[in-house]
């Protein structure tokens, strides 16, 4: 996500600054609803037909349950050998619910965007879509942006897009569940066996000894199901999403003055300048004035401390 916001900086003079914001803004919710698609229940989803709960229709946005489908439950299985034999699908219908779009990720939706995706299936592939339609359509600007520089910023979308199908792989596929009872099994017999081998030698001790070693082999047969998807609770998501989130929107201002340089002609201040050359910017919005209009061309006013008055 930060190559990608990186590169879309780099080449804002051909891509336009509305569709920069546009691009950073599905960039920054693609991570929740990457979250929300893997782990639904941290989606604050709320039955339509809820008695208990009051809907604002105004900011309430109506929605399908994004969940992705593990290998391990039969009804979905038996749902798709069906369609494989007769062509036909029975899909059960999904229960309609509704989230208050002020909330995150959906705040982050520029325009249409998101209404568009609340109703996909599958919301980070339709960011990842609409993200690689706004770049192939950007015009050249030769020779600084060409098709070389859109399919390299394309094929960063196309790594988010295998992000989702990593991520569910992961929460998909499981162990066998013969496989986890057969060990859960066999490691109980060995510990309910372990004291006659060890009672001629540990005597008084054995108990102690065997409830010591009883508790170290069930803790990492534990641990192993745990991290058998660490999606469950094991990682910290919630922190991973905002830390994006930040780096791309909320710390944009101060992000985008790496990707100022100085003229190697044009000193900053005259040979008295006693502060070096420290400028504040006049306004932060004068920076992504005009649209499509080219970097180079964009006036940029700032004021030296002590109101001299500069123009590049």
């Amino acid at each position: 996500s930060r190559d990608l916001s990186r590169m879309v900086k780099l080449y804002e003079f051909a891509i336009g600054t509305s569709k920069c914001r546009r691009i950073n803004k599905l960039l920054a919710s693609f991570p929740y609803l990457l979250r929300h698609r893997i782990r639904p229940s941290l989606m604050q989803l709320r039955r339509i037909d809820d008695p208990s709960v009051v809907r604002d229709p105004e900011n309430s946005l109506l929605l399908y349950p994004d969940v992705s489908i593990r290998d391990t439950d039969p009804d979905v299985a038996a749902l798709a050998y069906d369609e494989e034999e007769t062509g036909s699908s029975r899909r059960k219908s999904r229960e309609l619910c509704w989230v208050d779009k002020r909330t995150l990720p959906w705040k982050l939706l520029p325009g249409k965007a998101l209404e568009l995706c609340a109703r996909a299936q599958n919301r980070p592939l339709w960011v990842c879509d609409r993200m690689a339609k706004e770049l192939a359509v950007v015009d050249d600007i030769s020779p600084k942006f060409t098709n070389r520089e859109r399919m390299t910023l394309i094929g960063y979308v196309d790594k988010l897009s295998r992000s989702i199908g990593a991520c569910e792989r992961i929460h998909q596929t499981v162990v066998p569940l013969n496989y986890a009872r057969h060990a859960l099994r066999s490691l109980t017999v060995w510990l309910w066996t372990l004291p006659f081998a060890l009672v001629k030698d540990l005597g008084l001790l054995t108990g102690p000894v065997v409830a010591i070693v009883s508790w170290i082999l069930y803790g990492v047969y534990e641990i192993g199901t745990r991290i058998e998807d660490p999606f469950q609770g094991t990682l910290r998501l919630s922190i991973y999403c905002d830390a994006i989130r930040r780096d791309v929107l909320a710390d944009a201002i101060v992000r985008d003055t790496a990707f100022e340089l100085e003229d190697d002609g044009k000193p900053l201040g005259g040979e008295d300048d006693d502060d070096g050359g420290i400028f504040e910017v006049e306004s932060e919005s004068e920076e992504y004035e005009g649209d499509e209009m080219p970097s180079d061309k964009k006036k940029k006013k700032q004021t030296k401390k002590g109101g001299i008055a500069w123009t590049f």
